[in-house]
């Protein structure tokens, strides 16, 4: 199955006006920070696409939160690929920088890492603007689902590193897959995006805890989807065609049309139940200013189902294709052209 596999998702979203501003800040400060290093790990970063990604997710932010944002995005999957197969000791190295990517919204802003390289000390400096004007009660939510997506990752590398990678089985995966994702802070981060916040109790809320559940289900199957050809070149079992495949017992194309399937139903779901929010306000008695607040949130949603996807269709990231240092870096079992973990 390739990367230019639709879907057919009943509503559009809008893409930032700010987008080729910010990108050209982002992209200078990429460099400026040590995430890439060398002139192949610019070129393929930059093929990406990420400010694309991040324009479609936030299409509501200032022009300097936008770079914010984009600025995120690059440490995060950058630091997602820093695995290296060829050497299994690199896992507990990424486990100590994942600490200190989960410890950092802990900390009071502006406090230097413990564990200083270049994706941790890019993370301080976006934390200390990501988290800006955002309540305490945000600032958790957001640092116990980033959290939560680090730890998943660390696992991820773990199974990885000793031999194990695509050995869940499917319902175990599917719960696993809803961590890697990392959506619920990326939905979280809509919330910065436009300056507000949902209210809490709404948050709290089984209608609303499932919808975000069902988005992160949706946007992760998709995305196996579109990477499947970039993650077999790689030999990277963490992914639902490839779980299928080695649990069904069935061909490659079955085994995409089975995870298609399972990607709608998702979406279906999770459209059906975005119909009972208007019930859920009026069970929690919420105000006009508090009914507005989740008619956001909701939006927030549905800019990472689109947006997301949307980049997904064009990124080179996903491109089944790769030559020169990429290519190498990938056959011997890299993830990165540059090593990011150290300073």
């Amino acid at each position: 199955m390739s990367q230019d596999v639709r879907f057919d998702l009943p509503f559009d979203t809008p893409v930032s006006d700010h987008l080729e501003y910010a990108r050209a800040r982002h992209l200078r400060w990429v460099r400026e920070t040590d995430l890439v290093r060398s002139r192949a790990g610019f070129e393929e970063y930059r093929s990406w696409d990420l400010p694309q990604a991040a324009a479609r997710t936030y299409p509501y932010a200032s022009a300097e939160d936008l770079v914010v944002l984009m600025n995120w995005f690059s440490l995060a999957f950058l630091f997602d690929d820093q695995f290296d197969a060829g050497r299994p000791d690199r896992a507990d190295r990424i486990a100590e920088v994942a600490r200190e990517l989960i410890v950092t919204p802990l900390r009071p802003v502006g406090s230097a890492p413990r564990v200083a390289c270049p994706i941790t000390l890019a993370w301080a400096q976006v934390w200390a603007r990501l988290s800006d004007g955002m309540s305490l009660t945000w600032q958790t939510r957001f640092a116990a689902s980033w959290g939560r997506f680090l730890v998943a990752h660390c696992e991820e590398v773990d199974l990885a590193a000793r031999g194990l990678a695509g050995t869940l089985g499917l319902e175990e995966y599917a719960v696993f897959r809803r961590r890697t994702v990392g959506i619920h802070h990326s939905i979280d981060a809509g919330e910065r995006s436009r300056g507000f916040e949902v209210p809490a109790q709404a948050m709290a809320h089984p209608l609303m805890e499932r919808l975000r559940d069902l988005a992160a289900d949706t946007i992760g199957f998709m995305n196996d989807v579109h990477s499947f050809e970039r993650e077999r070149r790689r030999g990277d079992g963490h992914n639902l065609i490839a779980v299928l495949h080695r649990e069904r017992g069935c061909s490659w194309e079955e085994a995409a049309a089975e995870a298609y399937g399972m990607t709608t139903a998702r979406l279906a779901e999770y459209l059906e139940l975005e119909e009972r929010v208007p019930r859920m306000c009026d069970e929690l008695g919420l105000d006009a200013d508090e009914r507005d607040r989740v008619r956001r949130g909701v939006e927030a949603i549905r800019h990472w189902i689109n947006g997301n996807y949307e980049w997904a269709l064009t990124t080179g990231r996903y491109a089944a294709v790769k030559e020169g240092p990429v290519a190498t870096a990938e056959q011997a079992g890299r993830g990165s052209v540059d090593d990011l973990l150290t300073v």
